[in-house]
């Protein structure tokens, strides 16, 4: 396979992997402990990475969500704790979810090892929220962990990579997300209020920006090699299919 390749058919799994924590009612009880709500832990549990920073900064990192709906939730959870403890606490969940619901998975320790290469050779230009959950201290010790940290790190590249891809295409983030398989009601969950322009338009661009983003992330997949990155994912496949099992 190829570079490209490799990340397209990558990038279903780790999307739907690398956040699959955040919906997990342990982790919303853990916002709970903090004194924050569910939405203000996973805005700033992502853009706390980035330190104490205003709300227009980690709405313009954040990017596919509206930024009066990210600076509802980082305002609020500004108010009781500092962003870097939410985001470490989000990393301490993201560990813990590994732990319990991959590490049965067959072949988790080579899944881990192939997602930490590639994150590993992932370039991080015009990607600040990427670069910042990279450099966070790793406190994942076990394989599950570990591997959930991959997702959850490599999650961001793609998203990452896809913002960047949906500016050059011409589209706002706001039409990318209508455009996008959710639609109107994705464009609700990200905090977008209606009206809404028609989608028929910009189906184009958003096909244009999806084959951008594979190409702005292959360099991560080119470092495992053709072998090794069809063999990440055929693992990135066993795993959701546990997951969802």
């Amino acid at each position: 396979m190829t570079p490209e390749q490799v990340a397209a058919a990558s990038k279903p799994a780790v999307l739907a992997l690398g956040e699959a924590y955040n919906r997990c009612p342990t982790t919303l009880h853990r916002a709970r402990l903090l004194g924050i709500s569910g939405w203000a832990f996973y805005i700033t549990g992502r853009a706390g990475a980035l330190g104490d920073v205003r709300a227009d900064t980690a709405a313009a990192a954040l990017g596919f969500i509206a930024p009066d709906a990210v600076a509802d939730g980082w305002d609020a959870a500004a108010r009781t704790v500092r962003p870097g403890e939410v985001a470490a606490a989000s990393l301490a969940e993201c560990c813990r979810w590994g732990d319990e619901h991959l590490a049965a998975l067959p072949g988790v320790e080579r899944l881990a090892t192939l997602l930490e290469r590639a994150v590993a050779a992932a370039d991080a230009s015009g990607m600040p929220l990427f670069a910042a959950w990279r450099a966070m201290p790793s406190i994942a010790e076990q394989a599950g962990a570990r591997a959930a940290v991959g997702l959850r790190v490599l999650r961001e590249h793609f998203t990452g990579a896809h913002l960047l891809a949906v500016r050059a295409s011409g589209m706002s983030p706001r039409e990318a997300v209508l455009a996008g398989p959710e639609g109107e009601s994705g464009a609700v969950a990200c905090g977008w209020p209606p009206p809404y322009p028609p989608v028929g338009p910009l189906v184009r661009r958003r096909l244009w920006a999806e084959a951008v983003t594979d190409r702005l992330v292959a360099p991560a997949f080119a470092a495992l090699g053709p072998v090794d990155g069809a063999e990440l994912v055929e693992l990135l496949g066993a795993a959701r299919t546990h997951h969802q099992g």
